[in-house]
């Protein structure tokens, strides 16, 4: 008697153990960490009640097309947000120069264009504040908003940005510029169901300074503002 009334003990223990264990698998998936998901602090987009769109244009080549690319900035009386890469800046000081001179927003793409999501906190920390140092002594400018290289990040690079004061952004459109070398198609994906708070990246290629005057055109056109990204960021709180 006493060696059954011992063994349903427990299995009535066992199976309370199971039936907690389901319930934290149910209430609390793996991999989902209850304390929010590291994207809830990255901004995808900006303002989404304003009619403010952004182009930010990631630089790590194309100095020779970013003359036309400021020229029809210029024409249209706008700015853009451009993410400097670190060793691209310290061979085109003069070029970063220049884009800060004519009114435009500097902000931080890394050193050298590293996978972030593989770097420690520390080598996050290291990329971006290297990169930041480099265009804060051509400039005298401090950069504030950092673009993670390829998009790739993890943990570790939104904590190293936070310290360091930078705030982590992504994008809502991408053009692709990069690999479809086409003025129309990056017309097409600039301009597609624009909505207010977007963030279009570009690259400085021959055929988005091609396509760049006519994507002006229709943010103006349909009633939209370009704006720095910091502008349209501005009011948009993460957590």
């Amino acid at each position: 008697m006493r060696g059954s009334r011992r063994l349903t003990l427990v299995t009535n223990i066992v199976l309370g153990l199971i039936v907690l264990a389901v319930g934290a698998v149910c209430f609390f998936p793996p991999g989902v960490s209850t304390a929010g998901k590291v994207s809830d602090r990255v901004y995808y987009s900006g303002n989404t009640d304003s009619r403010y769109v952004s182009l930010m244009f990631n630089v790590y080549g194309g100095a020779e097309y970013i003359p036309s690319i400021l020229d029809s900035l210029d024409q249209y009386g706008v700015r853009a947000t451009f993410f400097i890469g670190g060793c691209w800046a310290d061979d085109y000081g003069e070029t970063v120069r220049e884009i800060d001179s004519r009114g435009n927003e500097l902000a931080n793409h890394g050193y050298f264009h590293k996978d972030q999501d593989k770097l420690s906190l520390n080598g996050n920390k290291e990329e971006i504040s290297r990169c930041g140092d480099l265009v804060e002594m051509l400039t005298g400018k401090k950069t504030v908003l950092f673009a993670p290289p390829s998009g790739a990040y993890s943990e570790n690079t939104v904590n190293a940005a936070e310290d360091l004061g930078y705030k982590v952004i992504m994008w809502s459109k991408d053009t692709v510029d990069w690999r479809d070398h086409d003025a129309t198609l990056i017309y097409n994906r600039a301009t597609k169901d624009l909505a207010g708070g977007d963030l279009i990246l570009m690259h400085p290629t021959k055929e988005t300074a091609e396509a760049l005057p006519s994507v002006l055109r229709n943010f103006a056109e349909n009633g939209f503002l370009q704006v720095p990204v910091s502008v349209n960021i501005s009011g948009v709180e993460k957590a």
